[in-house]
């Protein structure tokens, strides 16, 4: 089996080994390096080419937000995935809009944690669920305003398609009608329509909508505030 290689930095000596120990038990996983200083985290990535860096956001001295700026733009195959005890909204904004795949809270629970880590491995956004509607909700907004936040969209992993088919959802088509519409397959559609909803933690077709609606609501107030001021 294929494992896939992991960097961890963490500067709490306690919290690095009992990752660490926990990820040693996992048949898929390779901690290759964990330490607490980012000195020789560049080569080490450039050495491994890690599938994951798992980043304390907290790191003492450091700026963690500069890391995640550095491997993003370095090492643009390898997750971000960035721990702490307690994430603000407007915090997890910017390291999302950086580049970083999701967050996990460090008390979170152990199946809790590896089925983050497996699920940015695969590609995925992660969150913790407090914080998923109120951000992916701005979030969104941005991507859908992509001339205004152009590497928000980037950043969320909403493709311009995987929009487009929001929007037909919300007009109440089904799935054949987006791919007549779209000139796809119904599969494809049905691809999509799936990857919409892990990306942004939803379940259904009619969450999709009722998100795409409160986006336009929330646009449009934001839209007239602006011109009110202007």
């Amino acid at each position: 089996m294929n494992k896939t290689v992991i960097l961890l930095i963490e500067d709490n000596r306690l919290l690095r080994e009992r990752i660490h120990s926990m990820l040693k038990k996992q048949k898929d996983l390779r901690v290759v390096a964990a330490g607490s200083k980012n000195e020789d985290l560049l080569q080490l990535t450039d050495k491994w080419k890690p599938g994951l860096l798992l980043l304390n956001i907290e790191l003492q001295n450091q700026d963690s937000l500069q890391i995640v700026k550095l491997i993003r733009k370095q090492f643009s195959n390898t997750g971000i995935l960035v721990m702490g005890l307690e994430h603000e909204q407007a915090d997890v904004r910017e390291f999302v809009q950086a580049g970083v795949s999701g967050f996990i809270l460090k008390d979170a629970d152990t199946a809790r944690f590896l089925k983050s880590i497996r699920k940015v491995i695969r590609g995925l956004k992660v969150l913790p669920p407090l914080l998923t509607r109120p951000l992916f909700s701005q979030i969104v907004i941005d991507a859908i305003n992509m001339a205004k936040s152009p590497d928000t969209g980037k950043a969320v992993g909403l493709t311009k398609r995987e929009l487009e088919i929001m929007d037909l959802i919300a007009e109440g088509s089904t799935n054949k009608e987006i791919a007549q519409i779209l000139g796809v397959s119904t599969y494809t559609v049905k691809s999509h329509v799936h990857n919409i909803l892990e990306k942004l933690s939803l379940s259904t077709r009619v969450q999709i909508a009722k998100h795409v609606h409160l986006l336009e609501t929330m646009s449009s107030s934001s839209e007239a505030t602006s011109s009110s001021e202007e």
